[in-house]
């Protein structure tokens, strides 16, 4: 018998809220710049990359109107050290779980993950690419999006976790993809690097 993986800390607890899929808008990359520059102003050297992640990194994908982005720090767990400058830079602080912590506007509009070199970090990275990648995997995912927004959700992480299966899947496919093409995470454009020049 597996344990039940525990829930992450929702700082204000569960929140009740529609879930919106719009078509992909191509003012999402400028609002992630406005943010990285907001972050790195912020937290200067502490801020040790900033990605655009999720689904509004993906040209062409429907997606929540939500920017996420993905901060990797030394450690998450050194509160200290970052949390007193994201709160002046106007984010608020919602989910507190192992390894991870997750900020976002006051409009809720914009939401920032804070990890330390961790396997999820690359597989964020490795998911949003093969997305950008790959036409079927793209539609499989907005196809199922759009059809989970139609349920009422009593609590919004609840819609998260519906989508794992199949995000689980699409991963499976990026590692096979990784392997074939050479992908790695360091990309010095932020988007990911293929070896050997790529595709």
């Amino acid at each position: 018998m597996t344990n039940p993986v525990p829930r992450p800390h929702l700082v204000g607890g569960p929140e009740h809220r529609e879930i919106h899929i719009d078509d992909y808008d191509p003012s999402w990359p400028t609002r992630f710049d406005e943010h990285r520059v907001r972050l790195t102003a912020s937290l200067g050297s502490r801020a040790l990359r900033v990605e655009h992640v999720g689904s509004t990194s993906v040209p062409g994908l429907a997606a929540k109107p939500v920017i996420d982005i993905q901060l990797s720090v030394d450690d998450v767990s050194a509160t200290a050290d970052y949390e007193p400058h994201l709160l002046d830079a106007g984010y608020q602080l919602r989910v507190v779980e192992p390894g991870h912590r997750m900020y976002r506007t006051p409009d809720r509009d914009v939401h920032v993950h804070l990890w330390a070199d961790s396997a999820d970090e690359r597989r964020h990275l490795l998911f949003r690419d093969r997305l950008r990648a790959s036409p079927d995997d793209r539609e499989r995912y907005e196809e199922l999006k759009r059809t989970l927004a139609h349920r009422d959700w009593p609590d919004v992480n609840d819609y998260a976790q519906a989508k794992g299966p199949l995000i689980a899947e699409i991963v499976r496919n990026a590692e096979t993809w990784a392997a074939e093409v050479g992908w790695n995470p360091s990309g010095d454009d932020g988007t990911g690097a293929l070896d050997d020049g790529g595709e």
